[in-house]
C-alpha cells in the first residue's frame, strides 16, 4: 500500500485536529509537499539539523515532531541560525517536517496521557477542559428514514459524548410542507400540502467536524431541502483541554513519590517545593510549561502538580497547598516521540517508523 504525506497528516489530525492548537502555535506541515509518497518516518520531540541528517541516513523523507521548528515568520533563509539551517537542509534533502504540538497536548490520548502512563496513574481525566469546541445539530427526519440518517451522522463524528457513542435525543412530531412549482419532492406532489410523521433529532458534535457532519446529513437525508439548526455550545469538552489528573495505585509519602517520579521519568534531577506532611494520592500533570494550571490543580484536589519551566517566584504560589515539582521541559515531553511512533505504526504498519536517536535537549546538567 502506497501512502502519501497527506494520508499521514489526515490520520494525525483525526486524533489531534489543528483547530485545537493555541493561537501562538504553528502546528501542521512546515516543510514538504503533501502529495509526496512516504518512504519512512522519524518521530522526535525537536527538529534539528542532526535529526534531518539522521532521517536521510535511515531513508526517511518525513519527520514528525512535537515542537514546530518554525514558530515565528521567516523573512529570509540565509542559514543565520539553527532554525534557518534546519529548514534549508530539510528542503535540500527533500525531507518533509510536520509538527503536532499544542493540539496533541490538548487531546485525551495525547502528551499528558503518555506522562500519566509513565507515572502509573489511573482514572485519568483532563484537568482543565476547554469550552467552545462543541456544537449541537437539530434536524427533522421522516420516521422511516431516521436510523439510516443517524448512522451517517454517527459515522461522520456526531453523537459521541466521552465514553458513549451513538448518542441522540429524539422526539416524535409531524412535519408539514407545500412543494412549490420547481420542487422535486421525495414525498408528495407539487402544489399539495403534505403532513409527514417525522422525528426531531438532536446530537452533539465537535465544532471542527461541522462541515463533514452537515455533508453527511445532506447526503443521507431523503428530502430535497433539509431543515436543521446548528448551534455553538459553551459546554466544556471533557476530552480536550489542558493538563491531566489521575490517581496513584497506592498513596506514597512526598519523598517516596518524588523518588518514584524520578525513576519512572528517568530524571537526572528535579526541582520541588517543600514536602508536605501528607500522602500523595492524586496527581496533576502538564507536559511542558504548565504553571498556568497550578490553581486548577489545587482546586481539583491534587496532592502534587508535576510540570516544567517553573520560575523562581512561581514556586511560592504553591503556598504549602500542594507539592509542586518541575521536572524539565524536555524531560516532561521526551516520551511524546514514543506516542507518535505508536499512533503511526498502528495505522501504517508497512511504513518504516523510527524514534530519533538524537538527544535534542539544549540543557545539560553537571
Amino acid at each position: 500500500m502506497v501512502y502519501l504525506i497527506k494520508d499521514i497528516i489526515s490520520h494525525l489530525e483525526s486524533i489531534a485536529p489543528t483547530s485545537y492548537q493555541e493561537s501562538y502555535d504553528n502546528a501542521g506541515l512546515i516543510v514538504g509537499d503533501p502529495a509526496d509518497q512516504v518512504k519512512g518516518i522519524i518521530c522526535c520531540l525537536d527538529v534539528t539539523e542532526a535529526v534531518v541528517v539522521e532521517a536521510k541516513e535511515k531513508g526517511c523523507n518525513l519527520i514528525v515532531a512535537h515542537h514546530p521548528i518554525v514558530f515565528k515568520g521567516l523573512k529570509r533563509l540565509t542559514g543565520r541560525d539553527y532554525v534557518e539551517r534546519t529548514v534549508i537542509k530539510a528542503i535540500k534533502e527533500n525531507i518533509a517536517i510536520y509538527a503536532i504540538h499544542t493540539n496533541l497536548d490538548a487531546v485525551y490520548r495525547g502528551v499528558n496521557q503518555k506522562i500519566a502512563e509513565k507515572i502509573g496513574l489511573s482514572a485519568t481525566k483532563i484537568l482543565a477542559p476547554k469550552k467552545g469546541l462543541l456544537s449541537k445539530l437539530t434536524t427533522f427526519i421522516p420516521r422511516k428514514n431516521t436510523d439510516e440518517v443517524l448512522s451517517a451522522l454517527y459515522e461522520a463524528g456526531a453523537g459521541t459524548i466521552g465514553n458513549y457513542a451513538r448518542c441522540s435525543f429524539q422526539t416524535e412530531g409531524q412535519g408539514t410542507f407545500l412543494p412549490l412549482e420547481n420542487a422535486r419532492p421525495h414525498i408528495g406532489s407539487r402544489g399539495t400540502e403534505e403532513r409527514v410523521a417525522e422525528k426531531r433529532v438532536e446530537l452533539m458534535l465537535p465544532a471542527h467536524l461541522e462541515t463533514k457532519v452537515l455533508q453527511a446529513l445532506q447526503n443521507a437525508h431523503p428530502y430535497e431541502e433539509v431543515a436543521y439548526y446548528l448551534q455553538p455550545l459553551q459546554n466544556a469538552h471533557q476530552e480536550v483541554g489542558a493538563g491531566m489528573i489521575g490517581n496513584l495505585a497506592e498513596p506514597l509519602s512526598g519523598m517516596d513519590f518524588l523518588r518514584h517520579l524520578k525513576d519512572s521519568m528517568d530524571l537526572q534531577v528535579l526541582k520541588h517545593t517543600a514536602i508536605l506532611d501528607r500522602k500523595i494520592s492524586r496527581v496533576a500533570i502538564c507536559g511542558g510549561a504548565g504553571i498556568f494550571l497550578l490553581g486548577q490543580a489545587i482546586k481539583s484536589g491534587a496532592d502534587v502538580f508535576v510540570t516544567a519551566d517553573v520560575k523562581y517566584h512561581e514556586f511560592f504560589d504553591a503556598d504549602q497547598r500542594i507539592l509542586l515539582a518541575d521536572i524539565g521541559h524536555y524531560e516532561s515531553e521526551i516520551y511524546t516521540k514514543e506516542l507518535l511512533k505508536d499512533l503511526l505504526s498502528q495505522k501504517f504498519s508497512n511504513i518504516a517508523t523510527y524514534l530519533t536517536n538524537v538527544v535534542t535537549n539544549p540543557i545539560s546538567y553537571l
